[in-house]
């Protein structure tokens, strides 16, 4: 079996590779890098020259050949490598006939604990959403409290006004929700400190990307001075990335993407190496079905994954273009049991969707004009 054709799709919002060999088997991989779709897609198309003829069924050392073919690092490479090994899996695993997560080394686990991704602009909102997850079957949800001008909010605002925020999810979840409290990289180490303590009454699970993520050593550090659990990692591309947060940071919570740290090969090597500093996983995810889908193969297939990220936007009517044979039961996600990924891509719907390149959101200024983020 030897591999003919490399596709680029354009998904709704996210690029994704279609490999294809010569027995007809094809696989999907999507990467996160989706501030540069444009960059990654290019990537890709400087690897098929490598790819095509070759085994899809030597990952690994596929893996090592994308990796380590020039002297040059970053996400886009790391989020092109990630498509491409997401796609080499799900054609191994419908090659002999299994999911994904059994060719991994098996189960660990019948089903896969949900965090949900819930919004609320203030706490009457937020108290809403956490009612109506709890209500839905989910014991974790995650909700970014710093709103619209928390830029220039003074110092006793911030650590109000999330405190709020908190105590409102808190009542609505009451003891069997867990709290994440996700900042998206907004503060510096000195106000994230003082907000990681003044919100140890609502024991949350954890902090999540306090700070920018320019520095591994600073962002590990945040862990060692605060007593409050702390999560990082939707940003870091390798081992070596996540080898140096834990040295420097100690026990947290790691949280690797699928689509960006190095796909299925990668990530699963990551979670022996947090394993090795008692460390749990939670891996990120909002793009969409597919990345849902490989991160649930590997959840499945680790002994140390403690919660999966998941949208309901999975379920909605946008991603009807994939074929999705896994469905979530309450707030977990039953171990697949299709062949491969267990998700495939319909053409005849994809041909009619337009593309939409992802934004995350107008970069923020505080009202001296100065960029909000440069901390």
């Amino acid at each position: 079996m030897r591999i003919e054709k490399i596709e680029s799709l354009l998904v709704h919002t996210g690029y994704i590779v279609r490999i294809t060999t010569d027995t007809g088997l094809s696989g999907i991989g999507q990467t996160a890098c989706w501030g540069y779709p444009a960059a990654v897609q290019s990537i890709v198309e400087t690897f098929s020259e490598y790819l095509k003829g070759e085994d899809p069924l030597r990952i690994e050392h596929h893996w090592q050949a994308l990796y380590r073919s020039l002297p040059f690092r970053g996400n886009a490479l790391s989020g092109a490598i990630s498509a491409v090994d997401i796609a080499l899996w799900d054609i191994k695993g419908k090659h002999y006939g299994a999911p994904v997560w059994d060719l991994l080394g098996g189960r660990c686990r019948d089903k896969v604990r949900l965090h949900l991704l819930i919004g609320g602009d203030d706490p009457d909102a937020l108290s809403r959403n956490v009612e109506d997850a709890k209500n839905d079957g989910f014991t974790a949800v995650k909700f970014d409290p710093l709103t619209t001008g928390y830029a220039d909010w003074t110092q006793d605002q911030l650590v109000r006004r999330t405190q709020a925020m908190c105590e409102a999810a808190r009542e609505a979840g009451g003891e069997e929700v867990d709290l994440i409290v996700e900042i998206h990289r907004k503060l510096s180490p000195v106000t994230s400190l003082a907000l990681a303590e003044s919100l140890k009454p609502f024991n949350l699970l954890f902090l999540e990307d306090p700070i920018q993520i320019d520095s591994i050593e600073s962002q590990g550090s945040i862990a060692r001075r605060t007593s409050v659990p702390v999560g990082n990692g939707e940003r870091l591309n390798s081992i070596w990335e996540f080898r140096e947060l834990l040295q420097h940071g100690g026990p947290q919570y790691v949280r690797p993407d699928l689509g960006t740290a190095g796909g299925l090969t990668h990530c699963k090597k990551i979670a022996a190496i947090a394993e090795s500093f008692h460390c749990a996983v939670a891996t990120h995810n909002f793009l969409g079905p597919l990345i849902t889908a490989a991160s649930i193969h590997l959840d499945v297939a680790i002994p140390n994954i403690v919660t999966q990220e998941y949208t309901l936007e999975d379920e909605s009517e946008i991603n009807k273009v994939y074929r999705n044979s896994n469905r979530r039961d309450g707030g977990f996600m039953p171990a697949p049991s299709a062949e491969g990924l267990g998700i495939e891509i319909d053409d005849a719907i994809l041909k009619d969707l337009e593309f939409k390149p992802l934004r995350e959101g107008d970069l923020p200024f505080r009202d001296d004009g100065s960029v909000a983020y440069s901390v």
